[in-house]
């Protein structure tokens, strides 16, 4: 692939922007300047830097962010910062979406990608991808509550959602699974069972767990092969 619609797939602007990089000395591969925008180049574990800044090239982006509070999943966030600020504007530029949404004050775990058939099949209710919280609580847990969500909470106009897995941390911590994304899924099962969550985390995917990846909040890595297999 030529040099200037490398770049292009990365996310660095229109053909027109990458070959001017490439034009002013911008873009060097191995050390080497390039200023042939025609260049090519095998992309297979390609490594360059644009501005002095070194990048690999990914066919797709698959990323993991410890999400902080008070930010939104969404491309056009309404009334807080939204995630995509928090990585670089080459992957936006590239389209990345996250996979499912944490609302705004809740924290943890979220997955980000540009590869639509991804998305699709992480968010997809027929795989029932495992999705473990950690809620705290305003009132203490207690075994009549761990009973309630075990064997399901009729919410409104819904089936009784039922956790997958349900145990005590602490006097007030609760941990639980479920394997379905539904609308502020897990408060409202916490209030249907007559307590109210504080607030939540969200601490694994599949087996995937946010403390494995040792991101500080508001940090983010990419997924290896291993790691995306996880996701089950």
């Amino acid at each position: 692939m030529t040099l200037e619609k490398i770049l292009q797939s990365q996310g660095f602007g229109s053909r027109k922007q990458c070959r001017q990089l490439i034009w002013d000395g911008q873009v060097s591969v191995a050390g080497q300047l390039i200023t042939d925008s025609d260049e090519d180049l095998p992309c297979e574990g390609l490594v360059f830097s644009v501005g002095g800044k070194e990048w690999t090239f990914r066919q797709q982006l698959y990323i993991a962010l410890h999400k902080p509070p008070d930010y939104e999943c969404s491309r056009k966030p309404s009334h807080h910062p939204g995630i995509l600020t928090l990585l670089p504007q080459e992957y936006v530029n590239r389209n990345i979406q996250p996979v499912g949404r944490l609302d705004h004050g809740t924290t943890g775990l979220l997955l980000l990608s540009d590869d639509g058939g991804f998305i699709h099949a992480q968010s997809s209710p027929k795989r029932h991808v495992s999705k473990t919280y950690e809620a705290t609580l305003f009132e203490a847990v207690t075994p009549q509550l761990i009973t309630q969500l075990q064997e399901g909470v009729k919410l409104i106009d819904e089936d009784k959602p039922i956790a997958a897995q349900v145990r005590m941390l602490d006097t007030h911590l609760l941990e639980l699974s479920i394997d379905q994304g539904k609308y502020h899924q897990v408060k409202r099962m916490l209030a249907a069972a007559g307590n109210h969550c504080v607030s939540l985390r969200r601490s694994a995917i599949g087996k995937l767990t946010l403390d494995s990846l040792g991101l500080p909040m508001g940090q983010w890595c990419h997924l290896d092969p291993g790691q995306l297999a996880q996701l089950v």
